[in-house]
């Protein structure tokens, strides 16, 4: 089989992991690792057993590999620019969440792809985790309508708070992180969100000046389904209830239950984050006042790691370009997501509730 080149863009937590999943695919073969940080690639090469070309520039990279692929995992702020010119030069793409800082230019970069014909793949991990696509099965036997509780928190210190402080120049957690909860609320309801609200607070002089590092968000869905997820970032965030995931409807609710990830300290460990160990089911129906139903528990023991869930991202992407998938859906979903949060962070702005 033929190997797709394809350019590591970014060396941290996620594109580390990417890169680890194409070094392991017999269908890809990397080009070249690019960084801005000569430490970062330099030590991501080495531990892929080195020999890979490395660079401080992506258009110079870009130019000189001709990547067939290229997979962006940078901060957002570099998303449309280096979406656009991968796209332009003939690649297919893969890019972390979120897509883009604005919707504008998430649409500029789907428009882009459809126009060209090209794939773009979005980072939506939690689509490619079996544990979570159970729970959005099993939240949706429980009727219309859903309430959905989701959050999120990270007490984080040291290089960590760093790398949240670089995220939050640009972004805020609400937008960053709440792309992948609302798509899951998204995906349980199947409805149109019509209504968006969002609250935030600045708990830190550590920020430019407008930028917060907490927020919630709320939103109402045509079949009257609403949700809420809530962000935060930093060495004041709390360590209790910081790993909410719970579906409430007529039927009964789901909860996923992850005592290690909801372990003190785990809120800064991103390994914990996508941490469920078990699902717990429990039914509303009553007779004579008790219920009918033991609740259930679905074990998930068996879940992959991180690097594993990478690794299903990097198959999806790998099928995606051989057998010409129509990616269409995947992308509006990623736009349609965009549209929840940047809501959000308007609602917070201007103090009033968006209309979608």
């Amino acid at each position: 089989m033929k190997k797709i080149k394809v350019l590591c863009v970014g060396a941290g937590h996620m594109g580390r992991s990417h890169a680890v999943a194409y070094h392991q695919l017999e269908g890809f073969e990397i080009v070249g690792i690019v960084t801005r940080s000569p430490e970062s690639r330099a030590a991501l090469n080495a531990e892929l057993g080195g020999g890979y070309r490395e660079f401080g520039d992506f258009h110079e990279a870009l130019a000189e590999t001709k990547p067939e692929a290229v997979s962006i995992s940078t901060y957002p702020d570099t998303h449309a620019e280096y979406a656009l010119a991968s796209l332009e030069a003939g690649a297919d793409v893969f890019i972390e969440k979120p897509l883009a800082e604005t919707v504008a230019q998430a649409e500029e970069i789907v428009s882009k792809a459809k126009a060209l014909g090209r794939k773009v793949v979005i980072g939506y991990i939690l689509r490619h985790h079996p544990s979570w696509v159970k729970f959005i099965e099993v939240a949706q036997t429980l009727g219309k309508p859903l309430v959905m509780r989701m959050n999120l928190n990270q007490q984080s210190s040291g290089a960590n708070w760093e790398t949240h402080k670089k995220l939050m120049s640009s972004i805020s957690p609400i937008v960053d992180c709440g792309v992948h909860y609302v798509d899951v609320m998204c995906q349980m309801t199947r409805s149109k969100p019509v209504r968006v609200s969002g609250i935030g607070a600045r708990l830190t002089d550590e920020l430019p000046e407008g930028m917060v590092n907490y927020g919630h968000l709320q939103v109402t869905f045509e079949d009257g389904s609403i949700g809420w997820y809530e962000a935060g970032w930093g060495p004041m965030m709390s360590e209790t209830a910081f790993f909410v995931k719970d579906v409430v409807g007529p039927e009964g609710c789901v909860t996923i239950c992850a005592d290690n990830a909801g372990g003190e300290g785990a809120s800064a460990d991103v390994d914990s984050h996508t941490k469920t160990e078990s699902l717990r089911l429990h039914h509303s129906e009553l007779k004579d006042g008790k219920f009918v139903k033991d609740d259930e528990w679905i074990s998930m023991d068996d879940e992959p790691d991180h690097d594993g869930l990478c690794l299903r991202e990097q198959e999806f992407f790998l099928n995606a370009i051989l057998n010409d998938v129509d990616l269409t859906d995947h992308m509006d979903d990623a736009i349609n997501s965009m549209r929840i949060v940047a809501a959000a962070d308007e609602s917070f702005r201007t103090g009033k509730t968006v209309e979608l």
